[in-house]
């Protein structure tokens, strides 16, 4: 498969699908040809065998530096709302693949670049990123979900700090604030640390991960009784394949688990 803009690399390994946004001139900034083109990009991606896509900053300076300001600059009131409901829906499709997808941060990340690794399901950083919401620095406030993502995150207190405050942390600091995963000492470790925290999820099935991510994140959207609701949905969801009955009968026969006659019964009868 190849990338359906020039403003995005694609590399399919195994199991993860690297994505990089190469938008130098404009620091990987998004813009709305960019939102286009990354909801594009996902959907294919989730018709391959991917289990996980890792978004990367093209450069060396950038992961993405907020969204487009000479777009925005150009924008009335009306505009302004349409752009931060198109951003937001792009960071809402990328909460809702079935895909993990992680934000590989080195550089600069901040306004609608951190908005958009808040949408990721895992967020690791070199120490010498820069990381924040800056956004009232310039008169306007973070438009495409930060205000929300980011308090659910950290918690209202913090997230009027950070918001409010508009600077940014470095990915020292951004870790002890909980805004990072993982942390990476530099550029070169960035994808190892990466793939360590990746590779004992992936080996999970992939129809558990996917559930168990919608899942969680329908605590985002949901009071509690909606919210289990979705819950008894998305586990029954699970039984829809015969993975949960394949994995049971390996470890009943493996003697992992303790095996009584009515189930040396049905291990008969699913053998059959």
């Amino acid at each position: 498969m190849e990338s359906i803009s020039k403003n995005l690399a694609l590399t399919l390994e195994n199991d993860i699908a690297w994505i990089t946004i190469h938008r130098p001139q404009d620091r990987n900034s998004i813009n709305s040809q960019l939102m286009n083109d990354l909801e594009k990009q996902l959907e294919l991606v989730e018709k391959t065998e991917s289990h996980a896509i890792v978004f990367l900053g093209g450069g060396t300076d950038h992961f993405i530096g907020g969204a487009d300001g000479i777009e925005m600059m150009q924008a009335a009131t009306e505009e302004a709302n349409a752009f931060s409901k198109k951003i937001q829906g792009l960071f809402h499709r990328m909460e809702t693949s079935p895909l993990i997808l992680v934000a590989a941060i080195d550089g600069l990340c901040f306004g609608g670049g951190y908005e958009f690794a808040l949408a990721c399901d895992f967020r690791i950083a070199t120490e010498r990123s820069r990381i924040g919401l800056p956004e009232v620095k310039v008169g306007i406030i973070p438009g495409g979900g930060g205000t929300q993502r980011l308090t659910r995150l950290v918690g209202v207190g913090k997230a009027t700090e950070i918001i409010l405050g508009g600077r940014l942390y470095s990915g020292i600091e951004a870790k002890e604030l909980g805004l990072i995963h993982k942390l990476a000492p530099d550029t070169e470790m960035l994808q190892k640390e990466v793939l360590d925290l990746l590779k004992p999820i992936l080996k999970n099935p992939q129809t558990a991960l996917s559930n168990a991510k919608l899942a969680i994140r329908a605590s985002q959207y949901y009071g509690l009784e909606e919210g289990l609701d979705r819950e008894a949905q998305l586990f029954s969801n699970c039984f829809k394949n015969n993975t949960f009955r394949r994995l049971m009968v390996e470890q009943l026969k493996k003697g992992i688990l303790k095996t009584s006659s009515d189930i040396n019964e049905l291990l008969e009868k699913w053998d059959n």
